[in-house]
């Protein structure tokens, strides 16, 4: 399995870039190979053809996801460039997960209808580093991808 974690984060080092690398060690560790790359919202996504799954990740400010990872879903060649690919999400914030998954999720989610998404999570600031939540996500993650191979 070919992935790319597509992500925005406003903080290099900070909790999101960490829950990232995390993420790209338990892939990695399953046998996959994994890219990263931070999102800008005018970007060329036609890369993203060259992997199995893409993971898109962003941290919540102010009530929204993050905007360049928004932005690249609306004015980049991003949605187009997803077609026909396997798509996990994951959102961290300080939000209650109920909360999250009404008000943030929906809006990765309405920029993706039609596409296959395979795994979401909310990560809450105690997750972050929860390595059992981590490959939980992961795993489902790698299963969803199992399935969609058979």
């Amino acid at each position: 399995m070919r992935a790319i974690i597509l992500f925005d984060s406003k903080t290099s080092g900070g909790s999101t870039d960490k829950l990232i690398d995390s993420i790209g060690r338990k892939l990695a560790e399953s046998g996959a190979y994994v890219e990263k790359a931070k999102c800008k919202s005018t970007g060329d996504y036609s890369f993203v053809k060259d992997f199995d799954v893409v993971i898109m990740g962003a941290p919540i400010y102010y009530l929204m996801v993050s905007s360049e990872l928004l932005g690249a879903l609306l004015q980049s060649n991003l949605k187009s460039s997803l077609q026909n690919k396997k798509i996990a999400l994951f959102l961290t914030c300080g939000s209650p997960e109920l909360m999250a998954n009404l008000l943030y999720l929906p809006q990765l989610k309405l920029n993706l209808i039609g596409s296959t998404i395979i795994a979401e999570k909310i990560f809450a600031p105690d997750q972050l580093s929860d390595q059992s939540v981590i490959s939980h996500y992961v795993d489902e993650l790698i299963t969803a991808c199992k399935r969609g191979e058979e």
